[in-house]
């Protein structure tokens, strides 16, 4: 015989020993894209640590979910989390969900699971929609490998060893923008990284759903004019040998850089640094001597 059902009530008292931290995903956008069991979980748990209390009660209202909330975020999870750990040794069963998508990727829920593994929490993860997953796969980009980077550094000298750090990356880089800061990174892209292709996936699941396919540049104007809605940005990665031309994805002759350099040169757009820099990287040639071959050209 299948055994009776645990009523909600009853499974929302402490254990007689620690409680479990449920890591959930939610939606990204559409509120049907959540799991059942995700749905069982947040029933169930005495405590549910939302990023925005207010975002989260939206979604549970929709599926007439009745739970204790507090919020866990960036500027309170220092002292939110050492009350958290508190309930799940006293044995209560806490779910942990971010605004959109799985927890501990772009906000601190892995603060919080870092936390309970070290002092022996089980941590159980309820997998689901992550914004990242989703505009890879749509992207018509190469999906393996890849490397999530997340949000850049909004200005400076971090912002500039950002792009710097992952530009000769030989494998697809997805990062994550707010509408206000596209154009601009989408100006240091094709600075740093040239001209790749791209997708840029904004409003993921939601009505106006939109995934633009193409070079930077030809991001650059379609986006001109500006942008709303949240925002995946899907970028081939940088040649993995010698000689491959990334906007063709075919090897080149000898001279072919050096031309295309003594163009960059010959028309006054660019330093010799960042002439060599975006040739180096266009090409997959080491820095050293495309700076070599510039100083050259431009002190004959």
């Amino acid at each position: 015989m299948p055994s009776t059902p645990v009523p909600s009530e009853e499974r929302k008292k402490p254990h007689s020993g620690p409680g479990k931290l449920y890591v959930v995903a939610t939606p990204i956008g559409n509120l049907s894209d959540i799991t059942l069991r995700a749905l069982d979980i947040l029933r169930s748990v005495s405590l549910i640590a939302a990023e925005d209390t207010r975002h989260t009660r939206k979604l549970l209202s929709h599926y007439d979910i009745h739970a204790a909330m507090v919020s866990y975020h960036t500027y309170n999870a220092r002292e939110r989390g050492a009350e958290l750990a508190g309930r799940l040794h006293a044995g209560d069963d806490i779910a942990i969900v971010t605004d959109a998508g799985t927890p501990g990727i772009s906000d601190p829920g892995a603060l919080l699971v870092d936390a309970a593994l070290e002092a022996g929490i089980e941590v159980v993860v309820i997998p689901g929609p992550a914004a990242l997953i989703a505009a890879l796969v749509i992207s018509g980009i190469s999906t393996q490998p890849f490397a999530f980077l997340g949000f850049p550094p909004n200005r400076g000298k971090d912002r500039r060893r950002f792009f710097a750090a992952y530009a000769s990356l030989p494998m697809t880089r997805i990062l994550y923008e707010s509408p206000h800061r596209l154009i601009q990174t989408l100006e240091d892209l094709r600075e740093s990284w040239v001209d790749l292709r791209i997708a840029v996936a904004r409003e993921l699941t939601k009505l106006h759903e939109e995934v633009f396919r193409g070079t930077v540049s030809q991001a650059l104007e379609h986006f001109g004019e500006g942008v709303r809605g949240e925002l995946v940005l899907v970028v081939e990665g940088a040649a993995d040998e010698a000689g491959k031309d990334h906007t063709h994805g075919e090897c080149t002759g000898e001279d072919d850089w050096r031309e295309e350099l003594a163009g960059h040169l010959q028309a006054g757009e660019m330093t010799v640094k960042d002439a060599a820099w975006a040739i180096a990287q266009r090409y997959g040639l080491p820095r050293r001597q495309v700076y070599q071959e510039a100083l050259r050209l431009k002190n004959p």
